[in-house]
């Protein structure tokens, strides 16, 4: 059953309480677009964590039964299915600092990432220390074999999807990507849509 089925504009942010069990699906709605996600358990505020969720997977990519983990190793939520090969845990969240440095300061102005999650934080009494590393979904950072990292075109596509199922009551806070400076969004931010299901 759909408990909550929402299109989240380019730009914008979003975030939901999934109860155990429930199920989450992000659609790439027009294609290329990153989706930036952080997740929590609830009312715990425990977060999740790139370096335990890589460390138990041994894999710097995340894909269907990849399960994101707390510093703890709690699990949070578990990827059922995904339309892609993999998501990106690496390239970070755009920041007005992180533009000016990467792109110049005529970026300075430009909304981003940071913003975003910090806009749906004030929702739950949370601040700037509760950001930590995040997830892209659909974002493509290409690992070098000298490990060089690169943001580049997407492997997404219209209507591709990835789902995941809730391991205890989890806070999910999505920034749909406002990048136009590289091509992670293809340079043209677009639309994702979010639908919460009663069991995953």
């Amino acid at each position: 059953m759909i408990v909550r089925d929402e299109i989240v504009a380019p730009r914008a942010p979003w975030s939901a309480i999934l109860e155990k069990g429930q199920g989450l699906t992000i659609v790439d709605l027009d294609g290329n677009q990153a989706v930036d996600f952080l997740a929590y358990g609830y009312p715990s505020g425990d977060a999740y964590s790139a370096q335990t969720t890589l460390q138990e997977q041994d894999s710097v990519y995340l894909t269907t039964g990849s399960v994101l983990r707390t510093s703890e190793s709690a699990p949070l939520l578990t990827i059922t299915a995904t339309d892609v090969a993999r998501h990106d845990t690496l390239g970070g969240a755009c920041s007005k600092e992180s533009n000016t440095l990467r792109y110049g300061h005529h970026t300075f102005g430009q909304h981003a990432c940071a913003e975003n999650f910090l806009m749906e934080f004030a929702k739950y009494g949370m601040g700037k220390r509760d950001q930590v590393s995040n997830v892209n979904w659909f974002m493509n950072v290409p690992v070098d074999p000298d490990g060089a990292l690169g943001i580049v075109d997407g492997i997404s596509a219209p209507g591709l999807s990835v789902s995941m199922r809730a391991e205890t009551r989890t806070l999910v806070v999505v920034s749909n990507c406002p990048q136009i400076n590289n091509p992670c969004n293809g340079f043209d931010p677009s639309r994702a849509r979010m639908i919460i299901h009663d069991r995953a």
